[in-house]
């Protein structure tokens, strides 16, 4: 395996030496330049992943920092300063240092901050590695994110989406279920063909069997005319059942007839349509759980499940936020044509601090109120809803309690919070979820999830 590439560079030729040898120890290729010129003359062949560099130096390593960071080298800098003048080793850092360290070195801590940094690297060229396959080979250039557990999504769906294999999408609401499902289409064979959406949980119960199945001419009082059903629609092409868990259990039966022997049965047909689709199903419900109660089919959710994703929610992609944020803040401006508008950096910075319950979608419709409400170009906090005002990055005290010696369960602690909560307020879902600085839907999901029942809960 390659070793990593340090350069070191420094005016003491002592120092040079030592940090050569220390570093060569832990595991490093490591090269050495005496002054600022001298490295950055170095850096198009040497290509290093780490430069480690004196700040004050005849040529002067705050100038080799910004020649670095307007470059298009991806190379990471580590700066050392002399001790008591911490405050340029912090300008630094402003310019794109990614840490520092003070003289006289202590060289165990220069090693644990270069293996830190290393990693960071690393980490950072594996996301850029993994994001470049995914764009040129598989095209799902529309979804935003770099967080290695959001490109591992990406990755698995890539590799599905050749292949007519059911796939299921769980994932909070907000989170972008459907557009990962249409890119799935949009790379599978049966791109030129129909993707047709159906929200399970928006069609009234009496008429899911019609809209999704169809029915023909004098099936009911009413059926004037033969009726083509969603799934029909989708021949050749794809069908995307999101909110699947709510599907009754009699439509259930009926589309496990679908995936199974790829026909269905039109109300009132004495004989079943052949189908040719391609299911992708998506939920934010737990149906593992609903098996469990007896609301979803055992033997659907084994078939919905044949490549199961889980698209990470928002507050779980904390890096992916100021890329979210400018591209949907560019997106927002050139819809409403308004081009010269800029957010005040105490709004991006809370708009990054927020936990974001509703997801994707809810940062979305966020930032185009603050675009159609502001008086101003400059968008400032006071555009923000309450809730947003009032939001920190934790609202709630530290909770400091012993943890037991044998281990404890965290789904238990889950439950428990969850239930104190709807002690405390008599049941009050939306007072309960406010206490515990989530969002009413994320509640209701976990109180199903543990099947938590208060006395007073609201039906």
């Amino acid at each position: 395996m390659k070793k990593a590439s340090i350069l070191v560079v420094d005016d003491d030729s002592s120092l040079r030496r030592v940090m050569k040898i220390q570093l060569e120890e832990a595991g490093y290729n490591v090269s050495l330049a005496a002054d600022g010129d001298e490295a950055y003359g170095m850096l198009p062949e040497l290509q290093p992943a780490l430069v480690i560099t004196d700040l004050r130096m005849p040529s002067g390593g705050l100038d080799l920092l910004r020649k670095i960071a307007v470059s298009a080298m991806d190379t990471t800098v580590i700066v050392i300063t002399a001790f008591g003048t911490v405050e340029t080793a912090v300008e630094a850092m402003k310019i794109g240092a990614y840490d520092y360290v003070t003289k006289p070195l202590d060289f165990d801590a220069l090693v644990l901050v270069v293996h830190r940094a290393m990693e960071r690297q690393t980490l950072r060229e594996e996301v850029r590695a993994l994001r470049s396959v995914l764009d040129q080979r598989f095209g799902f250039e529309n979804i935003i994110g770099r967080a290695k557990s959001f490109l591992r999504v990406l990755d698995q769906a890539s590799r599905v989406a050749p292949h007519d294999t059911t796939v299921l999408i769980q994932g909070e609401t907000g989170t972008g279920k459907e557009l990962l499902a249409r890119a799935i289409h949009n790379n599978s064979g049966r791109r030129a063909r129909a993707f047709v959406p159906i929200n399970c949980g928006a069609i009234p119960e009496d008429l899911v069997e019609s809209e999704l199945f169809g029915y023909v001419r004098g099936a009911f009082t009413g059926a004037l005319t033969n009726k083509t059903g969603r799934i029909e629609a989708a021949e050749g092409g794809t069908l995307f059942l999101d909110e699947v868990g709510e599907l009754p259990l009699d439509a259930q039966v009926k589309l496990l007839r679908v995936l199974q022997e790829g026909e269905l049965a039109k109300l009132g047909a004495s004989t079943p349509t052949r189908v040719d689709v391609r299911v992708i199903g998506a939920t934010h419900r737990n149906l593992a759980a609903m098996v469990e109660d007896g609301t979803f089919r055992e033997d659907l959710y084994y078939r919905l499940t044949v490549v199961s994703l889980r698209i990470p929610p928002l507050r779980e992609r904390r890096d992916d936020l100021p890329e979210l944020i400018d591209v949907l803040f560019k997106r927002a401006k050139e819809r409403h044509g308004l081009l010269q508008a800029r957010m005040s950096r105490p709004l991006l910075q809370k708009l990054i601090s927020y936990a974001w319950p509703g997801n994707v979608r809810q940062l979305e419709n966020v930032i185009e109120r603050l675009l159609v409400l502001s008086a101003d170009d400059l968008l400032t906090e006071d555009n923000l809803p309450e809730d947003l005002q009032a939001a920190s990055e934790s609202n709630a005290s530290p909770l400091n309690f012993p943890l037991p010696e044998e281990g404890i369960s965290l789904e238990a602690v889950e439950r428990e919070l969850i239930s104190q909560a709807l002690a405390r307020f008599d049941g009050n879902q939306t007072h309960a979820a406010r206490y515990l600085d989530i969002s009413r839907r994320a509640l209701i999901y976990r109180i199903e999830k543990h099947g938590i029942f208060h006395e007073d809960q609201p039906e």
